[in-house]
């Protein structure tokens, strides 16, 4: 059975909304409501200087600046993608022109690389994942992207351009998810940033970054929070093209338009340090399963299985019954006994009674899902 926890830190036993409408999830199994099975993944183990797995990634070469005045070289060699026989990939940009490679604006100043999976692996919908520690610096430009497959066929953007993670050297604590479509590209693309708060610097720590991919919206993670969901509404009449299988790329660029060329306070080498990447299938709805509060150990209960509308929800030793069976639904509600959590009168206040009504697929019936991290850990946010 699929066991799905929450962490409600102070949850009264009346109350489950502690902030705006909002619960965490935890899922112990890794089903989740719009994600299906693991399909796909590279955990990067194997010893350390070898090169990464050629079944599941190839290398694109050149200095051509890949349509952004890139000032690197990319190449398939170790000194710029290997393992580090820790369970990592590391990427690195070098200052340095080993072997006479040309640039397109003459003798090469960097390397580095760029792995993709374009004839190993695609796939259409799903969770995208990596946890990435990204470098630092000037004209550092550290990504975890994707673009359609039939871009042989049909060029870029009309092929679509999903980007998960974006950093430039320029903004330490900022990243960028965006979308690249026919009539939205470039500096005309849609997407949203999340900066971290405090201060911190992404480069200080690993992050993880991910997108949930269904067939009519798309929606970005730092971390397991949910900064971004873009949907056919938000393109204002241009076409949605994510609906065809994409490939993943890794990349550390040097320089370009964007994050501006390396200056004298740039250091090299620079690293991208890549712990996994992760892809699950797209599934609709989920089977039923408890919520269980990590600090209680308790399950979301409704009272005496009674399931009448405007019933509290409250935490409760798990028994297993139906009270406390839920299950997490494509259109975004979540449903026990015949019916849906729901916030009270549609509030947005802080402390705001989280109950049990008819289903009405009002706003204060829908919940989003996001991964926290590397452990399956889901937050659910009223939308």
């Amino acid at each position: 059975m699929r066991k799905l926890r929450t962490m409600l830190s102070a949850v009264a036993a009346v109350a489950i909304a502690a902030t705006v409408g909002t619960i965490a999830v935890v899922n112990a199994s890794g089903a989740e409501a719009a994600v299906g099975p693991q399909t796909w993944s590279d955990e990067f183990d194997g010893p350390a200087g070898s090169s990464p797995n050629a079944s599941k990634w190839k290398f694109d070469i050149g200095g051509s600046g890949w349509g952004n005045n890139e000032r690197e070289y990319y190449t398939s060699s170790t000194s710029n993608a290997a393992l580090d026989g820790s369970g990592h990939l590391v990427i690195t940009a070098r200052k340095e022109n080993p072997a006479g490679y040309s640039c397109w604006y003459g003798s090469c100043q960097y390397t580095s690389a760029r792995l993709l999976t374009a004839d190993k692996f695609t796939q259409a919908y799903g969770r995208f994942e990596a946890r990435i520690k990204i470098p630092r610096g000037q004209g550092m430009w550290p990504a975890f992207w994707m673009l359609g497959n039939d871009i042989g066929t049909n060029p870029w953007p009309n092929n679509g351009e999903l980007d998960i993670m974006e950093n430039v050297g320029f903004e330490p604590s900022t990243v960028h998810g965006t979308l690249h479509g026919p009539g939205y590209s470039g500096g005309s693309a849609i997407g949203a940033a999340y900066t971290l708060p405090g201060g911190a610097q992404f480069a200080n720590d690993f992050h993880t970054f991910t997108v949930d991919w269904a067939p009519d919206s798309i929606t970005w993670y730092v971390d397991g929070i949910q900064y971004s969901r873009k949907t056919p509404a938000d393109l204002n009449g241009k076409r949605w093209v994510y609906d065809h299988p994409f490939f993943m790329i890794l990349n550390l660029a040097v320089g370009g338009y964007w994050p501006g060329d390396p200056n004298s306070s740039t250091v090299f080498p620079q690293q991208m340090v890549i712990d996994y990447v992760r892809v699950n299938s797209y599934a609709t709805g989920s089977a039923a399963g408890p919520i269980i509060g990590a600090g209680s150990n308790r399950c979301i209960d409704i009272p005496s299985a009674n399931p009448v509308d405007g019933a509290q929800l409250q935490i409760w030793d798990c028994n297993g019954t139906g009270a406390q069976q839920w299950t997490f639904e494509a259109d975004g509600t979540v449903r026990a006994l015949g019916k849906c959590m729901d916030v009270a009168w549609g509030s947005t206040a802080n402390g705001a009674v989280v109950q049990l009504a008819t289903c009405s697929g009002n706003a204060a019936q829908k919940f989003t899902r996001a991964v926290m991290g590397s452990n399956n850990i889901d937050s659910c946010n009223r939308t």
